[in-house]
């Protein structure tokens, strides 16, 4: 054949290859295109057996319902009666109207037993005795009341949900720099009776509490300061901390213990720094310390930080007790916990005077 002839072969042949290198490349960006846009869409499908992928894909949606109160999911619709812990008071007082007005189908009722004072032991009875939804506790549920439960066919379950702690209360006029937990417990068995045996002036010391059956404060300071003795003769129970409290203004040698949010921010007392040792005082106040002269324009704040890690000597929890029933109770108890452990229910909590948990 002449070269002439084949000529027109060459470029025919030539042609058909560049068309088929063409084509390949154009399929191979294509496919490797299409898997990374997969890729980018699914970051499972690149490891379809990690599970660390699809845990970080759904928490996003966790944290935003843990975020506000209006946000949470499975808050039950009806009223639901509540109650207990005297302590609670300031919670009930500045939280629970805001869960009411996020969540208006979540209604809540304030329930006063009848003849008998409110508290933590008187709240869970009742929620036992079916007379409550969910009980609030400012301190942990006893063998006693989970045996009462299982046998009424049902358990008991205790959230904690905010951090408490209990604040000695002395007249502000009272010149002594603070107390040791054992010193405060001499004066309440009876050991120690006047101020003067403390550094202070001599004054009798004239102490002042609530009555043990009268909430889960005294039973707390009954068995974890006294070690479970008895109040000595001297001392003279109030009804209320407000009563109590009044007292302790008037009377130059008087101590009362309550809730710290209770005593803390008083202008008419002195609340008195308390420590594990002699001299090594924590104030139950953020320091400096504002006069009753200057009160009400100014009030002494909760020690927050002291209260969190540990260093002020009395601190505990306050607990949502929950019926495990498998029923509405449950889930509206539940709810009520978990509204209150929201970053904004934690934020409402700090804001009426205790501790964030979290």
């Amino acid at each position: 054949m002449s070269q002439k002839n084949e000529t027109p072969v060459l470029i025919l042949s030539l042609l058909i290859t560049t068309a088929l290198i063409a084509g390949g490349f154009w399929w191979f960006n294509q496919k490797f295109t299409g898997l990374n846009s997969n890729q980018a869409t699914n970051p499972q499908s690149s490891n379809s057996q990690s599970p660390n992928n699809s845990t970080t894909v759904t928490e996003k949606p966790a944290e935003k319902t843990g975020t506000t109160l209006a946000s949470l999911e499975n808050v039950p619709t009806g009223l639901f009666n509540y109650g207990g812990s005297t302590s609670w008071a300031p919670i009930r007082l500045a939280v629970d109207s805001i869960i009411q007005r996020e969540k208006p189908e979540y209604r809540l009722r304030y329930v006063q037993p009848n003849n008998v004072t409110p508290g933590s032991a008187t709240g869970i009875q009742s929620l036992i005795d079916g007379q409550l939804t969910f009980a609030q506790s400012s301190r942990p549920i006893t063998d006693t009341e989970i045996t009462r439960a299982k046998q009424r066919g049902f358990d008991l379950k205790q959230i904690p949900v905010a951090i408490d702690g209990l604040a000695a209360a002395v007249n502000p006029n009272l010149n002594i720099p603070g107390l040791t937990v054992e010193q405060l417990k001499s004066i309440y068995t009876g050991k120690i009776t006047n101020w003067k045996e403390l550094g202070g002036s001599d004054i009798p010391i004239k102490p002042y509490s609530r009555r043990i059956e009268d909430g889960g404060t005294v039973e707390l300071f009954v068995q974890d300061i006294l070690g479970g003795q008895k109040f000595a003769p001297t001392v003279e129970f109030i009804s209320t901390t407000t009563q109590a409290l009044k007292k302790v203004a008037e009377n130059p040698g008087s101590i009362y213990f309550a809730s710290a949010p209770e005593v803390v921010p008083q202008c008419s007392i002195r609340p008195l720094p308390l420590g594990r040792s002699q001299g090594k005082y924590v104030s139950p106040y953020q320091e400096p310390f504002v006069l009753p002269t200057e009160c009400p324009g100014k009030r002494n704040k909760l020690n927050i930080e002291a209260f969190q890690s540990g260093s002020y000597p009395i601190t505990r929890n306050l607990f949502v007790v929950v019926k495990q029933n498998g029923q509405i109770e449950q889930q509206a108890g539940d709810a009520y916990a978990n509204l209150l452990l929201t970053q904004q229910g934690q934020e409402l909590i700090s804001q009426a005077g205790f501790v964030k948990i979290r």
